[in-house]
């Protein structure tokens, strides 16, 4: 599995396409996309596990600037958290996009 990570609007999805060679279609069948969404659905591991069925799976990082006062936006942003790191040990490779230039953070490039 490729885990891939960076900000929000960062250009991940069009960036692993690319890398991938694949169309719009190709992608949608073997990617999931938004999972920081899902973070409080269960516990990070089990997630990490269904997701990880997938050949891509991508998360937008919120863990950066203030941290929330709202204690569920907080419990919110620490799931997607600790999400991303489950599904980062899981996957083979790890790649960080940021303005649309990804960075290899683990395993090889695809």
């Amino acid at each position: 599995m490729i885990f891939v990570t960076g900000p929000l609007f960062a250009g991940k999805r069009e960036t692993i396409r690319g890398l991938l060679g694949l169309t719009e279609e190709e992608f949608a069948a073997c990617a999931a996309w938004d999972v920081q969404e899902r973070a409080l659905e269960a516990e990070p591991e089990i997630l990490a596990e269904e997701l990880s069925a997938n050949r891509v799976v991508i998360a937008t990082e919120v863990g950066g600037g203030v941290v929330p006062i709202d204690p569920v936006e907080r419990r919110r942003r620490e799931a997607a958290g600790r999400l991303a790191c489950a599904l980062a040990r899981r996957a083979d490779t790890v790649i960080r996009v940021c303005c649309g230039l990804p960075e290899l953070l683990k395993g090889e490039w695809p």
